[in-house]
């Protein structure tokens, strides 16, 4: 009841809980809900409305698990979403629920 609460007052979703970094779970919503997409730093940054430097921070590690994959395009890195990761339809599953939740609370006030 009071967990909620919390959620209405502070209009958090269920991401905002089990990912405590704002810019990646942006950028995991991103990549999970729209797993075709393709951008580099500066194109997410314009998308999300956050600094470049945290969100190649962040894709870097999102590199590193495996849940996304970079190619080269002349000077430019391109990321992608590795449909293969290991739990990548889990955790598209996550975010999807997670923002039919949201939706819903919403239409509810």
């Amino acid at each position: 009841m009071l967990f909620e609460r919390q959620c209405k007052d502070n209009v958090k979703t269920m991401l905002d809980v089990f990912i405590t970094s704002r810019v990646r779970r942006k950028i995991i919503v991103i990549y999970a809900k729209y797993p075709d997409f393709k951008t580099h730093v500066r194109g997410l940054a314009k998308l999300i409305k956050e600094d470049a430097g945290n969100i190649q921070r962040e894709l870097k590690r999102l590199e590193k698990i495996g849940f996304l994959i970079s190619e080269k395009q002349g000077n430019t890195k391109v990321y992608h979403t590795n449909k293969q990761f290991i739990i990548f339809k889990e955790l598209q599953s996550i975010v999807l629920k997670s923002q039919r939740a949201t939706q819903k609370r919403n239409h509810m006030n």
